[in-house]
């Protein structure tokens, strides 16, 4: 049983409550609570107030008190909707080949891109990719993240994608971080297999959707829509059949072309994510819809290319949404907090809208409505820094790092311990 505590004062309390799902913030909107405290029982925030009237009846009853010396200011654990963190091997020769000016096909051609991981996840055991799933994993939560979404499409066979989706449910249950797994069975057309793109889908629903279902593997499948990748006409029946078994759906959307965000709305996907290639029609789209816009600037920052249009799509009325998309080849870095902060630069997003990109608006990419917000009945999870005002913490670009993370009410990381 998690014993009942109380956390605090801190100088500032942002609990994230309140704000819109959709469209633009100020940061006058910002919900910020001074000299707060938080009190939690069994992994759930049961209050919040002044920590000085929190703390009379927390001597009362005995609870324990973690008392703060300094000034700290309070965020929601972040939550990173879109990573591929489950992988083995390296792509360093590949991002040298292209900061050098090799093309995408290029480099494949020498033996990089996806295939290349593919060939070395393939290679993994079950348990080397939960150790290395669980090393990054904790990465992150050293970041302040606390729940991270993780998608195979590694694997690129009924057999391997089950060992990765295994591996990442194992990675889950050993560590104090929440991974939310994710198909992507459809990440490209394996170069081994003797067929067509449609072919290749219709095997993967047929042999592989009643196992992930039988065994829980998932509720979420995912798809490339892509000039690489598939194409909207190939996934058609493919998400189809998906949906008949009741998955959420998800798109890899407009990285490079456009088409993805149109079968995102016609298939009633969860997100939409990428969208760097997006233009007028696809924001204007995406806003007429529930569909939750996913900005990678991980990718943009690994592939040297221009950012997802965030302005655009929150002055449009869209959900934004940022992750790190943390993977061996596009988006090596894996580090949420200096993404989200570099974007917000480029993009000229308010410090409201960046902080709801990786916490509340984040966690309705994944349909999760349990945390990203600081209120009584969420889950206690949130990220202390050691200063007095927020704008501290983007203002530093990623530099400036979480003093303490609690996951479930949990202190999982102390600086001073570490």
């Amino acid at each position: 049983m998690n014993k009942a505590k109380l956390i605090g004062p801190f100088r500032q309390l942002l609990t994230m409550t309140g704000l819109p799902l959709k469209g633009a913030l100020s940061d006058r909107t910002l919900p910020v609570l001074e000299e707060a405290g938080i009190w939690m029982e069994n992994g759930v925030i049961h209050r919040i107030d002044t920590f000085q009237s929190l703390l009379k009846n927390a001597e009362k009853e005995q609870l324990e008190i973690i008392h703060l010396q300094g000034n700290h200011v309070c965020l929601p654990g972040f939550i990173d909707a879109h990573t591929h963190i489950c992988f083995d091997g390296t792509r360093a020769k590949d991002y040298a080949m292209r900061n050098a000016g090799s093309s995408y096909l290029e480099i494949a051609k020498a033996g990089g891109g996806i295939w290349d991981t593919v060939t070395q996840t393939r290679k993994a055991s079950e348990e080397d990719l939960i150790k290395k799933t669980l090393k990054r994993a904790k990465q992150h939560l050293k970041n302040g993240v606390t729940t991270i979404e993780v998608k195979s499409g590694y694997g690129l066979s009924v057999s391997e994608e089950l060992k990765m989706l295994r591996a990442i449910q194992s990675a889950n249950l050993q560590g104090p971080i929440d991974l939310i797994s994710t198909c992507l069975a459809a990440h490209m057309l394996p170069k081994d297999f003797a067929g067509s793109a449609v072919d290749y889908l219709d095997e993967i629903s047929r042999s592989l959707f009643p196992v992930l279902r039988k065994e829980q593997l998932t509720n979420r499948i995912d798809a490339f829509i892509e000039e690489s990748a598939f194409s909207a006409t190939d996934i058609e029946i493919y998400f189809k059949k998906a949906k008949a078994f009741g998955f959420d759906l998800t798109l890899h959307a407009d990285q490079f072309t456009t088409g993805g965000s149109a079968v995102a709305v016609t298939h009633g996907a969860i997100s939409a994510d990428h969208l760097e290639a997006s233009g007028p029609n696809e924001i204007a789209l995406l806003a007429k819809s529930d569909i939750i816009a996913t900005a990678l600037p991980g990718a943009s920052l690994g592939l040297g290319c221009g950012f997802t249009p965030a302005r655009q799509l929150l002055d449009a009325g869209c959900a934004l949404a940022i992750a790190s998309d943390h993977n061996p080849g596009s988006a090596p870095m894996g580090d949420l907090l200096t993404q989200a902060a570099i974007l917000g630069t480029f993009q000229k997003l308010s410090t409201a809208e960046v902080l709801a990109g990786i916490t509340f608006r984040a966690a309705a990419a994944l349909k999760l409505k349990d945390r990203g917000k600081l209120g009584v009945g969420f889950l206690a999870d949130f990220a202390l820094f050691h200063t007095d005002h927020y704008n501290e913490i983007l203002y530093h670009q990623g530099t400036f790092k979480p003093c303490m993370v609690f996951k479930n009410g949990e202190c999982v990381y102390d600086k001073h311990n570490h």
